[in-house]
């Protein structure tokens, strides 16, 4: 081992909030890096702790499915608390999806129905915010945890401490 590498100590996180977003029909977009696909927000909300409001219209995922059948995500949204402020959350993350429940996943009959603890959908959350009171979201890295809901997708999102 490098005689520079010191022990940091382990990364730990802190619940933030839960968010579920209720989104329009996809837009198949198509390219050459795999199928581009947009999910835009309709709307939704978030509620945690120290934070709390509605995802408002117009964010949404810029998805690319790979030719493996997994995903890339860039998303973009903004929130606004329930005290009228607003806040630009941006993430990038990986579905991945085993090859046995793609096929289910494409269902939405079935797909909602699938325990997340069966694939893996991470995040890594970046926020920005001109708001005062929230000021400190500006300066945190927080992560989420994906899976779908009816009529959506929700994250349970977490600081990274």
């Amino acid at each position: 081992m490098d005689t520079r590498v010191k022990d940091v100590g382990a990364v730990e996180t802190d619940f933030l909030f839960d968010l579920v977003a209720d989104l329009n029909p996809p837009l198949s977009i198509g390219g050459p890096l795999g199928h581009r696909t947009m999910f835009g927000v309709a709307a939704g909300s978030f509620e945690g702790p120290k934070i709390r409001g509605e995802v408002l219209p117009g964010g949404g995922d810029w998805a690319v499915f790979r030719p493996d059948g997994n995903m890339h995500l860039d998303v973009r949204l903004t929130l606004r608390t329930d005290d009228g402020e607003l806040v630009s959350m941006s993430y990038g993350g990986r579905w991945i999806i085993p090859s046995e429940l793609r096929t289910a996943v494409k269902d939405p009959a079935v797909n909602r129905a699938i325990d997340p603890a069966q694939y893996y959908w991470r995040t890594s959350v970046l926020f920005e915010t001109g708001s005062e009171r929230y000021s400190w979201l500006n300066d945190i890295v927080a992560v989420g945890s994906g899976y779908l809901v009816e009529g959506g997708v929700a994250y349970r999102v977490s600081e990274v401490l």
